[in-house]
């Protein structure tokens, strides 16, 4: 029976993903430097990474200032971006028809909750989980497995959203069947373990999800 789910937050709910990308090739633009959008690509969904995305930069370049400028500016561009289509149709149902609904995010509970808070849709959920909470991120599945004990559900009776390639690890690895719905950034990853797979939330009511993971 089908009694929750679970869904990722950047680039599912809302593309903060592309608006991320966009934001560090733009100041490379402003600043008359090459940029390889596949260097930041390479990066979506993880946490933990060591790695330079300054390359073009010359070394003289505080890497601390780049990195609050790209702050800066991906905040005004993910701001602006809209929830994606579907996403607000699909909780709205779940509620209504009394599934818990959670969420698992590598991002921090200030990145999530202030854009939720922003978008007027923190109370579609139960639990909110980040990665301040667990002690591994994404592809780890610590995330899910903490929303699942906070919202007092088996695995089996519950549905993972995601739309990165290390995302739907992480909740295949907690025994999750997974939803991907990839958005610009990731469309082109493979997931290989993705029960199912849509290009847009607009593409899914709650009737079908139920006859697809059962009633």
């Amino acid at each position: 029976m089908l009694r929750a789910l679970i869904f990722d937050f950047d680039g599912l709910i809302v593309d903060t993903e592309t608006a991320i990308i966009d934001a560090w090739e733009r100041m490379h633009r402003n600043d008359g430097r090459p940029a390889d959008r596949a260097v930041l690509h390479a990066l979506v969904g993880s946490v933990d990474v060591a790695a330079d995305i300054w390359q073009a930069y010359p070394p003289a370049f505080s890497r601390e200032e780049l990195d609050e400028r790209h702050r800066r500016c991906a905040r005004e561009l993910t701001l602006a971006r809209p929830v994606l289509p579907g996403v607000r149709e699909l909780l709205t149902a779940a509620r209504a028809d009394g599934l818990r609904v959670g969420l698992a995010s590598n991002s921090s509970h200030a990145h999530v909750e202030g854009h939720l808070r922003h978008r007027d849709m923190l109370e579609f959920f139960d639990a909110i989980v980040c990665r301040e909470d667990v002690p591994a991120g994404k592809p780890e599945p610590d995330v899910y497995l903490a929303a699942l004990t906070r919202l007092r559900v088996d695995a089996e009776a519950t549905v993972a959203f995601e739309d990165s390639r290390l995302g739907h690890i992480a909740a295949h690895r907690a025994g999750l069947r997974v939803m991907v719905v990839p958005n610009p950034s990731t469309a082109h990853d493979t997931f290989v373990h993705a029960t199912w797979r849509r290009e847009s939330l607009a593409d899914l009511d709650l009737e079908t999800l139920r006859a697809l993971a059962g009633p």
